[in-house]
């Protein structure tokens, strides 16, 4: 019995950091974006894939700013897939 509370003690950290690990993954999720967008002035219309830092379910709002930075305006995405 002793060996078993001893083995469960030496266990604890390791499913600790194995447990921080995948949070910190998920936390660093990328998402693979196929988008097309928009310039007005000069009017350009473009298609690209492009990588965004953040889960698929944000990759929305994060492509809306990082194009918007570009003076691009997103149409629509094609397809995302996380990375």
């Amino acid at each position: 019995m002793a060996h078993l509370a001893g083995m469960k003690r030496l266990m604890r950290p390791l499913f600790t950091a194995v447990a921080l690990s995948f949070a910190a993954q998920a936390a660093q999720a990328a998402c693979q974006v196929e988008y097309k967008a928009k310039r007005d002035k000069p009017f350009e219309l473009f298609y690209n894939v492009t990588t965004v830092n953040a889960p698929c379910s944000a990759a929305e709002g994060a492509l809306r700013a990082q194009l918007a930075r570009q003076g691009l305006t997103l149409l629509k995405i094609m397809s995302k897939k996380e990375k």
